[in-house]
């Protein structure tokens, strides 16, 4: 997509460089007409890139989303293993001490 999108540019620039070169009165309807295609193929290649970047956000927003979860899982699990320790050095401090 982005070598139809490049490739359209260059037409029309290459279309407009000429209208310069010559003067504006020797533009055909079909030169306008090529210069207009393209750039209606640019601008669907813009629109189908944006779109496809509006989908990756969306994708990256659902990733942060889980990764948040899961980060707070493994809190919860940490905290949950830290008191499991510090139960059992309790106990163990005091099987000591009798």
């Amino acid at each position: 997509m982005t070598m139809k999108f490049k490739g359209a540019l260059q037409a029309a620039a290459l279309i407009c460089g000429a209208a310069i070169a010559t003067g504006c009165a020797s533009v055909t309807t079909e030169q306008l007409d090529e210069v207009r295609a393209a750039a209606e193929e640019a601008q669907n290649a813009a629109n189908a890139a944006q779109r496809t970047a509006n989908e990756a956000r969306q994708a990256a927003s659902g990733a942060q989303s889980t990764a948040n979860q899961a980060l707070q899982a493994a809190q919860a699990a940490q905290a949950c293993c830290d008191a499991t320790n510090q139960r059992l050095d309790r106990m163990f401090e005091q099987s000591q001490a009798k």
